[in-house]
């Protein structure tokens, strides 16, 4: 006899939602074209379009613990395909900030690491500097040497530069940026 686990909506969930994003995603009605263009819909657990249903549903556990999130590649394909001009893209980012701000670990751990190494870089130099965006992941993940050898050839064809690009005007811009958006989290 095998226990099956009850999956409990939560109601105030889709109320957390609306409140954040400002996206009625009530107006999906399930057409799927946001899962039929998702490049990176074969490596998801739940396909945008089961996600969005989950959501409607109060499914907090289930969205909060998918990979779809931490996958979603933010390529906006599914968001240009909506025919309810449901903001998808927009959903994705705000659950995984609802996921992170709750302490929900991370169903894909190296994604949310790679975001985080990639934000400060860019916070940084006012751009992505690669290597150093390298450095900081492989500090992050531990995975020193995965991938040495695609990063061998990157550096001999000179795609990997050494010094990062540095534009004071820039990198003060970047920093004005995170600054703002760094009050408005606060809020």
């Amino acid at each position: 006899m095998s226990t099956q686990s009850a999956v409990v909506p939560n109601a105030k969930f889709l109320k957390q939602m609306d409140d954040t994003i400002k996206v009625n995603v009530n107006l999906c009605f399930q057409c799927r074209k946001c899962s039929a263009g998702c490049p990176m819909s074969y490596a998801m657990d739940y396909t945008p379009a089961q996600l969005i249903h989950a959501i409607r549903l109060g499914l907090k556990d289930l969205v909060l613990n998918s990979k779809t999130m931490w996958l979603c590649s933010s390529c906006q394909t599914c968001t240009t395909r909506c025919p309810q001009e449901v903001d998808i893209a927009k959903v994705m980012d705000t659950v995984k900030i609802i996921a992170v701000s709750e302490g929900v670990k991370p169903a894909i751990s190296s994604v949310h690491s790679f975001n985080k190494a990639a934000l400060r870089n860019i916070k940084w130099f006012g751009r992505m500097y690669e290597l150093g965006l390298i450095g900081d992941l492989k500090m992050r993940t531990f995975e020193f040497f995965k991938d040495m050898g695609l990063g061998v050839k990157m550096f001999l064809k000179g795609k990997l530069k050494i010094i990062p690009s540095i534009s004071p005007g820039r990198t003060l811009t970047t920093w004005k940026i995170f600054s703002r958006v760094n009050k408005k989290e606060r809020i």
